[in-house]
């Protein structure tokens, strides 16, 4: 599983999702704290970047989308489209007002962690993208600001938090811890770095015969120990690895639970339909753990990859648009994630 999986007709396809998403003002989620009674405006004028989608979240993670597709295929028939978009979008101006937005005393735990961690991840694949494509830079440096004050944010709160969040939500620590991280390696942000590794080892590192029979909750898009493991192998050697996850692996008949996908029964609702994305991160987690996993365990985290993708990948780009708007980033990451990266 070491190399992308997303072929070429898949990452169009899913493009051109994402293309459609950023541009569909409604309908929109807009998660905002009034500090008073006039304070009140419609998405565009809080977040000129980040106002389709549905929500800002799904926003990120779609432009995210658009830049990993374009690393992968840079010849793409969409690429022009593509470029053009993220001229348009990664604009300098219409950053700082989305900066601007964050700094207010009210938004302080605006998307805390769950966009943080995306904005991070997005920037992370801006600065990789223009270590080839000069062009991408002005992208990576109209969102470095914003990168830069969520890295401190986070920094702040992990400093302070005592307890992690393990629900397979939104709020979830280790999945957003995974997704800053990639952006405190490749942007050599020490601090942010240090306190994702501390932060990780005080909250996971002695947990032991995790309770995977208690998953999945009826809404959750991650797997709570999954996700931990994908952390734990992202801050520790192979060694110490090993050793942590042959304390952490559930037994057997446990671990049958994270290794077939769950069905779906009502794609029409919108927290129901997390089970879809809980299929495709499961799959994300399996293609990353599977090289350090012990070898009888290799072949069945390729199978429960494989199984997981081919339950829920239709549905990324065909479903309804309380999926299509944030499934496809979930697919690319089970389909396209580097490994080691």
């Amino acid at each position: 599983m070491g190399r992308s999986a997303l072929d070429r007709e898949t990452a169009r396809s899913f493009a051109r999702v994402a293309l459609e998403n950023i541009l569909r003002r409604y309908p929109y989620k807009l998660d905002h704290m009034m500090a008073g009674a006039g304070d009140l405006a419609g998405p565009a004028a809080w977040h000129p970047v980040f106002c389709g989608s549905y929500d800002w979240h799904s926003s990120v993670h779609m432009h995210w989308l658009l830049v990993r597709v374009l690393a992968l295929y840079p010849d793409l028939e969409d690429a022009p489209r593509i470029r053009a978009m993220l001229d348009a979008q990664l604009r300098p101006d219409a950053m700082a007002a989305e900066l601007a937005y964050f700094r207010r005393p009210d938004s302080r735990t605006f998307e805390r962690p769950y966009g943080w961690g995306w904005m991070l991840k997005l920037q992370a694949e801006l600065l990789a993208l223009a270590r080839h494509d000069p062009h991408a830079t002005l992208w990576a440096e109209a969102c470095a600001p914003l990168a830069s004050h969520l890295s401190q944010q986070l920094s702040d709160f992990l400093d302070a938090a005592a307890f992690p969040v393990r629900t397979g939500t939104h709020y979830n620590s280790a999945f957003a811890l995974v997704m800053a991280l990639a952006y405190a390696r490749i942007h050599q942000d020490l601090a942010l770095r240090r306190a994702i590794v501390r932060r990780a080892h005080r909250w996971f590192g002695h947990d032991q015969k995790y309770p995977a029979r208690y998953e999945p909750g009826g809404d959750e898009f991650l797997s709570g120990g999954l996700t931990e493991a994908v952390l734990m192998h992202a801050v520790m050697d192979g060694c110490a690895f090993a050793e942590w996850w042959e304390l952490f692996v559930p037994g057997q008949a446990e671990l049958a639970n994270w290794l077939t996908p769950v069905t779906v029964t009502n794609r029409s609702d919108p927290k129901a339909a997390h089970l879809d994305g809980l299929n495709l991160s499961r799959a994300w987690c399996w293609r990353l753990l599977e090289p350090a996993l012990p070898d009888p365990l290799r072949p069945l985290a390729i199978r429960a990859w494989s199984d997981h993708i081919e339950a829920s990948l239709p549905q990324a780009a065909e479903g309804e648009y309380v999926s299509t708007h944030w499934l496809a980033s979930f697919a690319v990451l089970a389909l396209a994630e580097p490994i080691g990266g």
